[in-house]
């Protein structure tokens, strides 16, 4: 079952202009577009001080080992979880059923600041993801049962 719509080059421009913005008005470093299996899809800002890919996946193991938690002391209302760190903060959000949006920012910049203007930028984000979904809603990814080893189903020369 596809967990995640086909994303064209437009997708992927909208969804890093969306992060940029969010970088530059909430003071943050770097964005990551995730899909719940860990996987990135795309990326914003200085991701030189780190590897993206083995964030992703850590920060998707690490929301839904938080989600489950919720889900234990019956909380409902479960949709980020921060890291407060001295150099570097991280707060990852949930966008959808199938995405998350990793962000990390300075420690000295306000968390609180940071969700305002994430708010708006997940909601347009989700929009894009949605907008994907309609365009062609029987031919989905699922990330997870990929060959990796070859890749060709996935790249193809656009027409």
């Amino acid at each position: 079952m596809p967990t995640l719509p086909q994303l064209l080059e437009e997708d992927i421009r909208k969804l890093a202009v969306l992060m940029s913005e969010l970088l530059e008005r909430g003071d943050a470093t770097a964005a990551l577009l995730i899909d719940k299996g860990g996987f990135l899809l795309t990326q914003a800002g200085d991701t030189h001080q780190f590897d993206p890919t083995t964030l992703a996946a850590l920060a998707s193991g690490s929301f839904l080992a938080n989600q489950t938690i919720a889900g234990l002391v019956q909380e409902k209302n479960f949709n980020s979880v921060y890291q407060q760190g001295a150099t570097n903060s991280m707060l990852i959000m949930d966008v959808d059923d199938s995405c998350l949006l990793v962000i990390i920012f300075p420690a000295e910049t306000s968390v609180g600041a940071v969700r305002y203007f994430a708010a708006p930028a997940i909601a347009q984000i989700a929009g894009q993801l949605k907008i994907a979904w309609e365009r062609d809603p029987k031919n989905g990814l699922d990330l997870s049962v990929l060959n990796l080893k070859n890749p060709e189903v996935l790249f193809r020369k656009k027409s």
